[in-house]
């Protein structure tokens, strides 16, 4: 296949992703945004974003990436032209637009437009000849989810096109689902609310087994052998966030509403998540008798260990109720350097521990586990750790001196 002209609106998680992964693959690629420092500091090569291989990426094809801040550019004189801009929560739970109408609306008539930006069912069908085309791209593998997807999904009404926009991924090999345009956005929202589903499903779980004395990571052990359930997605901890999980269950059950479809189960995940980190803050004040004072060391503020991205993190609403009840926190997370309201960033995790009353596992990073745990024990008169992420070694920390505390558990 020869090199195509690619245009990308949107340098985000996923357009500066789609913009460096075509580029790889060999095409020319011009990426705009309408954030003036964002678009200098990529002229500059700096990336802000915390996405393993996509600084590299980016360096290693700078020949074939120009990027701009006019629309235009990106929407003309190319092959294809991505949407990737944001779609955040509106007012009433609904998927906000404006930003995709914006963007489509500078669009020329000849310009093959494919949209990859997260939008409710039924966007593309008034757009004639817009192609869908969802990502499935997760923060923290974002460049390894482009080039080796587990399959690509596009949408159309005319089959040509769909077949068109489907080839320029033929270089990863993978699976690919040529549907109609609504199809491929319901494809996007079911994926996403059904990991939601399964994430909400373990952590109430993960409750049962704290009231009956069972142990969760025997029972998800079990679940995981079972092929009809699959691996991934069984891991509890305080809830579910990031950018994805809490806007598209909304957007889903607004769609849900609005054609007069009653979605309990989804409704019920939303629910469950909202509820667990006001049980990880009962948690701790249960083992601390009262919040007012407490000194608490956060070990992880993201939503999830791989990123920076702080959007909807369930660590961050733990922090909010605690600090209401006036705690005092310091927290240590490899991606999080500035102070966060009501929260002292430490430079090492060994210092949130100086002083502390209990540690507090909140995301899931793999360097928690390799902590020296003796020396954060000696920082604390009374060493205690809630692990609410089960990453910690057990062995270790008990014989650091701790007592630890885990979910599920």
């Amino acid at each position: 296949m020869r090199a195509k002209r690619i245009g990308v609106v949107g340098a985000g998680y996923v357009g500066l992703t789609t913009a460096a992964c075509f580029a790889h693959l060999g095409h020319r690629v011009i990426c705009a945004d309408a954030d003036t420092a964002k678009i200098e500091a990529l002229n500059a090569g700096e990336i802000t974003l915390h996405e393993p291989g996509l600084r590299e990426l980016v360096e290693e094809n700078r020949e074939r990436l120009e990027f701009v801040t006019d629309n235009a550019r990106a929407l003309s004189d190319v092959d294809f032209a991505f949407v990737c801009v944001p779609t955040p929560t509106g007012p009433d739970g609904a998927a906000d637009l404006s930003a995709v109408d914006q963007v489509l609306s500078e669009a020329p008539p000849t310009t093959r437009v494919v949209l990859k930006s997260t939008v409710p069912v039924g966007t593309a069908a008034k757009h004639p000849g817009v192609v869908s085309n969802p990502e499935f791209l997760r923060e923290g593998h974002a460049v390894e989810d482009f080039l080796r997807p587990q399959r690509i999904v596009v949408g159309a009404q005319d089959e040509r096109q769909a077949h068109e926009v489907a080839a320029l991924y033929a270089p990863t090999k993978a699976p690919t689902v040529l549907t109609d345009n609504t199809s491929a956005e319901l494809v996007k929202y079911a994926s996403n609310c059904f990991l939601a589903l399964k994430l909400s499903y373990v952590n109430t779980l993960a409750e049962l087994c704290e009231h009956v004395d069972a142990d969760i990571d025997g029972v998800t052990e079990g679940m995981r052998l079972d092929d009809r359930i699959g691996a991934s997605c069984l891991q509890p901890g305080p809830g579910w966030g990031g950018s994805c999980l809490p806007k598209d269950t909304l957007a889903l059950l607004a769609t849900a509403r609005a054609a007069g479809v009653d979605f309990a189960t989804l409704e019920a995940a939303v629910s469950t998540n909202r509820h667990q980190p006001h049980r990880v803050a009962d948690r701790i004040r249960e083992e601390l008798r009262t919040l007012d004072g407490a000194r608490i060391g956060l070990l992880g503020l993201t939503f999830k260990a791989g990123t920076n991205d702080l959007r909807d993190s369930p660590a961050l609403v733990v922090a909010r109720l605690l600090v209401q009840e006036g705690a005092e926190l310091t927290a240590f997370d490899p991606c999080v350097h500035e102070d966060r309201p009501n929260i002292r960033i430490a430079h090492r995790a060994a210092d949130v521990a100086a002083g502390a009353d209990m540690l507090v596992v909140l995301t899931e990073w793999p360097e928690f586990a390799e902590l020296d745990w003796p020396e954060l024990a000696e920082r604390m008169a009374d060493p205690r750790l809630y692990d609410t992420r089960n990453v910690v070694p057990g062995d270790k920390v008990r014989e650091a001196g701790f007592r630890l505390i885990r979910t599920g558990r």
